[in-house]
């Protein structure tokens, strides 16, 4: 598919004009593929509308960030109390006082105190999760690349002699700076000398047919001990992900992470879990450390913290980040006050509400759901989180198409829907993999309406393609 011409559809005369718009006037290198690039005029809960009124399931949570749901009456309730935000603010000024008070909305190189709540209640949370006893202190951020730029800042500063930073090949951190530098492999372009790659359990985890089956550890333990007798002292820090999101949705045996950070911790090496795809329930429990019994010393949150306002942290080992000079991790976002209201709001609905409980309980129908498009034969394999709401499924070739082209028709397929439903799915990772992760305040009933909708699409398609 040409990536630079807009992408049109039959009977989109609005949604069409918008891409056309984005094509004329926005930088290409501004958007990632996905074959539809859906123009959505207005969500709510776990659905999105196009400006022709069609209804998309969101399988993506707006990529892995609005696990309340879209728009949440209580969520958007709570963030307006704590911003001061009423409906006195909408009504029309009598010209002589056009402004109205409330919680500012930028506070740089201040501090207020919806910062400090938001601040000390995240602490807290974390430190009363079993793992969270190292998590000490906060460095906010605006992105999941800035809070993993910070983290691995604070590491590096600790002591320059230690320059080696260690990185799950085929995991993903962000685009920017030193989160780029460790996402991907060795092979990939320009990479930073100071990164090293470790290999990623992927065959024994591609397909969920295979949980519980027995690890080997030793080649893992093996590479780590081989690093450390070339590098030693010069290994500062290990970074890796819950579950590797990006490269392809796979999810460790629980031994694989557990034998990182034991390995961490014999060389005094800062053990980084990147949680900003796997935050807040995302993995079934508050943070996916707990699900995946860890300590780090340092969890990088996002996407989810937030559920649609940007914001997100590096919580670490004061040691360590006290080693950055003063206004070293500061930036026009870090700590903005509506950052900080959509954290404590997002905090307060999983607190009131059984959110976690709910979200474990919908894992099995939906391994079972996504289990069933095998049976059309486009889906090769299906993995996920053991109690969680983030799924891969992979795509088999089809006759003269590649795994990718089958993932296209599929995305594509399943954006025209069938009738007026249709669901909305990102482009694949890895190039074969279609993430499933829909709001974790799904019910059942459109959990087994979507699933239902997800299968019937695949089917059609199927006898649509060459064998």
């Amino acid at each position: 598919m040409n990536m630079t011409a807009p992408i049109q559809f039959p009977n989109e005369a609005q949604s069409n004009a918008a891409r056309q718009i984005v094509s004329d006037c926005e930088a290409l290198a501004l958007r990632t593929f996905t074959p539809t690039q859906a123009v959505l005029a207005k969500s709510a809960g776990v659905s999105r509308w196009t400006p022709e009124n069609r209804r998309l399931y969101d399988y993506s949570s707006g990529v892995l960030v609005a696990n309340l749901g879209h728009n949440p009456k209580r969520w958007l309730g709570r963030l307006a109390g704590y911003m001061g935000w009423s409906a006195e603010m909408l009504k029309p000024s009598n010209g002589f006082d056009d402004y109205y008070q409330a919680v500012p909305l930028t506070a740089y190189n201040a501090v207020t105190e919806i910062e400090t709540r938001a601040t000390e209640r995240l602490v807290k949370s974390l430190q009363a999760s079993p793992g969270g006893g190292r998590l000490q202190t906060v460095m906010w951020a605006a992105s999941g690349s800035e809070a993993v730029q910070k983290a691995l800042w604070a590491c590096l500063h600790r002591d320059k002699s230690r320059d080696i930073i260690l990185a799950t090949r085929y995991g993903f951190h962000g685009k920017k700076g030193l989160a780029g530098a460790v996402t991907g492999c060795e092979t990939d372009h320009d990479r930073d000398p100071r990164v090293k790659f470790i290999a990623f359990p992927m065959a024994e985890c591609d397909d969920v047919s295979k949980s519980g089956a027995t690890f080997d550890p030793a080649p893992y333990v093996n590479e780590l001990e081989k690093l450390w007798a070339e590098y030693g002292e010069r290994l500062n820090c290990l970074i890796t992900e819950p579950y590797l999101g990006g490269g392809g949705s796979y999810h460790p045996p629980l031994a694989y992470l557990q034998l990182l950070q034991r390995f961490c911790r014999a060389h005094d090496i800062a053990f980084i879990l990147d949680e900003v795809q796997a935050n807040f329930g995302r993995c079934g429990r508050m943070y996916a450390f707990e699900s995946y019994g860890l300590e780090p010393d340092f969890v990088t949150l996002g996407k989810g913290l937030g559920n649609g306002v940007p914001v997100s942290a590096a919580f670490g080992r004061a040691d360590i980040i006290a080693s950055l000079k003063y206004g070293e991790a500061s930036d026009t976002w870090s700590g903005n006050p509506l950052g900080c209201a959509a954290v404590l709001a997002t905090l307060d609905e999983f607190e009131a509400n059984p959110i976690l409980e709910h979200t474990r309980a919908l894992t099995a129908p939906f391994f079972e759901g996504l289990n069933r498009l095998k049976e059309t034969g486009l889906i090769a394999r299906v993995r996920g989180e053991r109690e969680g709401l983030v799924y891969g499924i992979e795509c088999a070739p089809r006759g003269s198409l590649s795994a990718n082209e089958v993932a296209v028709r599929i995305v594509e397929a399943c954006y025209l829907g069938l009738g007026d439903d249709g669901i909305h799915l990102l482009g694949a990772l890895a190039g074969k993999v279609l993430r499933v992760s829909p709001p974790l305040t799904i019910s059942r009933a459109d959990a087994k309406t979507s699933l239902d909708l997800l299968y019937n699409i695949c089917a059609m398609l199927a006898e649509q393609l060459p064998k």
